[in-house]
């Protein structure tokens, strides 16, 4: 019987398949502006996708022109100028490209000695460079902030245990450990803390001021009363950029308090961190230098394409200590591919790990480290022009402060409570999804329900919040004069 392989038959068609697709792509992004930003899928497309298991070879164009005709046509829209929901970046050419050269290459980076891991230990150094970390402090590219956060608090919580907890368990803790944060801080760190099996009871939410940021005096009160009811606080988790309004904690506040009470500091820098690169936002993120780890993605704020976050821990013995296992079949060697200085997977959950760093070291070699600030300056400029617009119509209502990229507000309409005034930007928004001219998200300030405007998009230009305003007003109006039955 002959052996088979999955390598083409006829490689001359299969790369000029391979230039097809990216002229296709390259199209396709330099003409995203002319197309909607979102639309629904059909439901023949949907039935589509109900189809039974190939168990014969349908072909290399077969194949393309199922992905043209079924997969293209239909994205969650994040590439688009107008996209500004939730907080999700937008990719770049040269970061499509890298994904291709990744996946040729193809590397496993649990460790070894092969070219990309080189490759990744120097994008952490850039990176712990950035954000003002000691050369032996530690990194870890990871899929994002939820897996950064749960890498650093996994740190904090073997770190400050006060015992083996590896060896000995949960089980073996003569106190319930308690972790720290604002009510404002994301899901991603509860979820982390009841992963690491203390519980959602542990995580203390403290309570915000006005400005969204945690309340200083109220978390020094809660420690206090939990030491003295024989709990154990371990961690206070500081925000730079909140998801609903990009309110950064006071950071140096917070380090001190660790510091004082001996626990540990950790930052969720999701995609406020990156306002370090900004000469005229750097001081929102005033001590982040001082945590002890500190989660923060490039698929943000940094514009780079899905998947890429980073965590960073000051130090590196007690971030290896909490994740390093080294069975027999995965020895270290002094030479041959099992070699290298250090091996990835004593740093994190995975074994299996792709190649991410190869686009976040093409794309800041291709543009510089000061463009993505410049970037980031114009996205918060953005915002505040927003905020003029807004600001500048009785018909809508600011509901947040607007100390970085994130602006929520909301239309209004006389005669109608806040009960009614939510859904009618509920209705709103969902206009303003299936139109296809504008996608912000939504949040909740308070009792009021927010269009959301979070801007981390680097092909947006002012005339396209322009274009929102003058929607949104639009819609609002119609849905106010009875044809959507807000009459």
């Amino acid at each position: 019987m002959e052996e088979e392989t999955l390598d083409p038959i006829d490689w001359n068609q299969m790369k000029d398949l391979g230039c097809q697709m990216v002229e296709d792509m390259m199209k396709y992004l330099e003409s995203v502006r002319e197309r909607s930003v979102w639309q629904p899928i059909p439901k023949t497309v949907k039935d589509f996708f109900k189809k039974p298991l190939p168990e014969d070879p349908e072909g290399l164009n077969k194949t393309y022109q199922d992905f043209l005709e079924n997969i293209l046509p239909y994205p969650l829209g994040n590439i688009h100028p107008r996209f500004w929901g939730w907080v999700i970046g937008t990719g770049t050419p040269l970061g499509m490209l890298a994904e291709m050269l990744a996946a040729g290459m193809n590397p496993n980076l649990a460790g070894g000695d092969h070219i990309a891991f080189y490759v990744e230990s120097q994008v952490i150094d850039w990176f712990k460079e950035i954000m003002g970390f000691p050369s032996t402090a530690s990194g870890l590219l990871v899929s994002g902030g939820s897996m950064a956060n749960l890498v650093g608090l996994t740190v904090a919580r073997n770190s400050k245990a006060g015992f083996d907890i590896r060896k000995h368990g949960l089980q073996a803790a003569s106190q319930k450990m308690t972790i720290y944060g604002s009510e404002e801080t994301h899901s991603s760190n509860q979820k982390a803390i009841e992963l690491l099996g203390l519980g959602s009871d542990a995580f203390r939410k403290i309570p915000v001021n006005e400005e969204f940021q945690i309340d200083i005096e109220s978390l020094k009160a809660h420690i206090s009363e939990d030491q003295e009811n024989d709990y154990h606080p371990i961690c206070i988790i500081g925000n730079a950029g909140t998801i609903n309004t990009g309110a950064f904690d006071d950071l140096n506040s917070l380090a001190n308090i660790c510091e004082q009470e001996d626990m540990w500091f950790h930052v969720d820098g999701a995609f406020g961190a990156w306002a370090i690169l900004s000469p005229k936002l750097k001081s929102l993120v005033s001590g982040i230098n001082r945590a002890d780890s500190l989660a923060f993605d490039l698929h943000k704020w940094m514009y780079m394409p899905y998947e890429v976050g980073c965590t960073l821990v000051k130090k590196e013995e007690e971030h290896r200590q909490a994740f390093s296992l080294t069975p027999d079949y995965l020895t270290h060697t002094l030479r041959g591919i099992g070699g290298g200085e250090k091996w990835f997977s004593d740093y994190g959950v995975q074994l299996s790990r792709g190649f991410r760093a190869l686009k976040v070291w093409m794309g800041i070699k291709e543009h510089g480290i000061r463009k993505y600030g410049r970037l980031i300056q114009q996205n918060v400029e953005q915002a505040q022009y927003l905020v003029k617009l807004v600001q500048s119509s009785s018909e809508l209502e600011l509901l947040a402060p607007v100390p970085l990229n994130i602006v929520c507000f909301r239309f209004l309409a006389d005669g109608l409570d806040d009960s009614s005034l939510n859904d009618l930007n509920k209705e709103l928004l969902l206009r303003l999804h299936e139109s296809g001219i504008a996608a912000p998200s939504y949040t909740m300030i308070g009792d009021k329900y927010a269009l959301r405007v979070a801007i981390t998009n680097h092909r947006s230009r002012r005339e396209d919040f322009d274009i929102l305003v003058k929607t949104v007003l639009k819609f609002g109006k119609e849905l106010v004069g009875g044809k959507y039955g807000y009459e």
